[in-house]
């Protein structure tokens, strides 16, 4: 069996852009599925490139705060060719090129750190926010997402307050 990487874009609820990343033996089924279940959520499959200019592809690193000092992170990431480093409460977020993100990710290894998240990610340039249903299908859908086994990765450009997630969980 040969299993082949593809990626998909869609709309969720709100207008909120969805790149989904898959890994299948079946392109023609995996696709269906997910514009089904885009489609049961309140959202729907896009064409190619509809949603991908809304995101930069990044090396993306999450440190959480309690176990870096800052002065010395931001030395060590800005020496291994990192681009910026955001304050996240209560992480530090690192961000670089795709290409710099290994020496990066390293870097902060070299500071006894394990972060608590790396990899290379698509970061959105803007973030919709969501309240309410559109907020709640959102969340049921990105569940769904997860769920589905051809599925490596979801990126997407909501902003969801918790409030509204342990809502819709509840």
């Amino acid at each position: 069996m040969s299993y082949e990487e593809a990626q998909y874009e869609g709309y969720g609820p709100g207008g909120a852009a969805v790149i989904i990343d898959v890994l299948t033996d079946n392109k023609n089924r995996t696709v269906g599925e997910l514009r089904h279940t885009l489609e049961k959520h309140g959202g729907n499959l896009a064409a190619a490139n509809a949603v991908a200019w809304m995101f930069n592809k990044k090396g993306y690193i999450v440190v959480e705060k309690a176990k870096a000092d800052e002065e010395k992170l931001l030395a060590a990431v800005l020496d291994a060719g990192a681009d910026d480093l955001q304050d996240d409460d209560p992480n530090w977020e690192v961000l670089s090129a795709p290409e710099a993100f290994t020496a990066v990710n390293e870097a902060v290894k070299s500071l006894g750190i394990e972060p608590a998240s790396a990899q290379v990610s698509m970061i959105p340039q803007n973030y919709v926010k969501l309240e309410g249903k559109p907020a709640q299908q959102m969340v049921k859908l990105m569940e769904a997402l997860d769920d589905h086994d051809d599925v490596q990765h979801v990126w997407s450009n909501f902003d969801i307050e918790e409030k509204e997630i342990e809502a819709s969980l509840a």
